[in-house]
């Protein structure tokens, strides 16, 4: 691979478990279950472009039907003072049998599809229940106890977990040294601007997501381009944030989404001409509404990628394999992974 840099893409893949405290499945069902379409018309996608991805998945997904969701749950839940963010208070109501039946909560066919199908993508997790390691009244024992759960059941379907997003993006040193312990390598961390600071759902204010927001269409935190010498060399590899994926603005149109692609562009080819990394990230519901739309924003991408990866050498990654060329630019004796 090179000094290159490196384009890393990461899909926070967690259906309805990550927006159930936000959303109800009659309003926004729909776009979960052309998750179910999406996800094969984006790998193939990735396929046609030689796109390496790292899915970042709910643990609760890997579930073959509601009896085996229940079984790897882990005894020690999370004691959220907002009891609407855990998905264990209501006892699974509104899950169905199995994924038959229920597109919202079940994914292992997607899952296989990937792990049989497209063995050049990495498959992460998202914690096990979408875990929020900022809210009040969660413990760091209770993360332990979810990740374990989301580790044992990718186990139970022939998978190993190395890289993780955490959801909301929460995360802490204490939550990260966990990780370490669990044989986690790598995790998603945000960028360094002030509003993209780790933070609970009642720390993430009006103006944080009114910047987060502009600076999606308007270069306010510049590049977020990163090179892979000055990221922590101690596991887990913090694989930053460049850009979130913000869906198709049916508002704003043509020019917002001209801004937003233009935003991208400019960032990864600063990251492909100064041999720096560039890690966009989505999660596949987004392209649940305005579906040719984001599609066809993303093959935009893709190509730029592409003519990107032969002007500079620029190469598509995952985040596993971001941890691999960190350990092989550090010294023998401190190598993390294959020392």
């Amino acid at each position: 691979m090179g000094t290159a840099g490196q384009f890393v893409i990461s899909l926070d893949f967690e259906l309805f478990w990550g927006v159930r405290d936000k959303r109800r499945i009659e309003d926004y069902g729909s776009a979960m279950e052309k998750v179910h379409e999406i996800v094969p018309n984006i790998l193939e996608l990735f396929r046609e472009y030689e796109i390496k991805a790292t899915f970042a998945t709910v643990g609760l997904l890997f579930a073959k039907d509601r009896m085996e969701m229940t079984s790897f749950s882990p005894s020690v839940k999370p004691q959220y003072r907002d009891s609407n963010l855990s998905p264990y208070t209501d006892g699974f109501k509104l899950v169905k049998s199995n994924a038959d039946e229920d597109p919202y909560h079940f994914a292992l066919p997607l899952i296989e599809m990937i792990r049989d199908n497209y063995p050049e993508h990495e498959i992460g997790t998202h914690t096990f229940s979408h875990y929020y390691c900022q809210e009040v009244g969660q413990t760091v024992i209770d993360f332990k106890a979810d990740l374990t759960a989301a580790i044992e059941i990718a186990k139970a379907k022939g998978m190993e977990l190395h890289s993780l997003v955490f959801p909301r993006n929460q995360y802490n040193p204490e939550y990260l040294a966990v990780c370490r312990e669990m044989g986690i390598w790598t995790y998603r961390g945000n960028e360094k601007a002030w509003y993209y600071a780790p933070d609970s759902k009642e720390g993430t204010t009006l103006k944080k997501k009114i910047y987060r927001t502009l600076d999606c269409y308007v270069n306010i935190s510049g590049h977020n381009c990163y090179t892979l010498s000055k990221l922590k060399s101690q596991l887990p590899y913090n694989i930053p944030s460049s850009r979130f994926f913000r869906p198709y603005a049916a508002k704003g149109g043509r020019l917002v989404e001209y801004l937003k692609l233009k935003r991208i562009k400019e960032s990864m080819t600063h990251a492909a001409k100064n041999n720096s990394m560039y890690h966009l990230w989505w999660h596949p519901h987004n392209f649940g509404q305005h579906t040719e739309q984001n599609m066809e924003t993303l093959k935009s991408v893709l190509e730029h990628y592409k003519k990107l990866q032969l002007q500079y050498g620029f190469k598509s990654v995952s985040m596993k394999d971001c941890a691999t060329l960190i350990d092989n630019r550090l010294g023998t004796e401190e190598k993390a992974i294959f020392g």
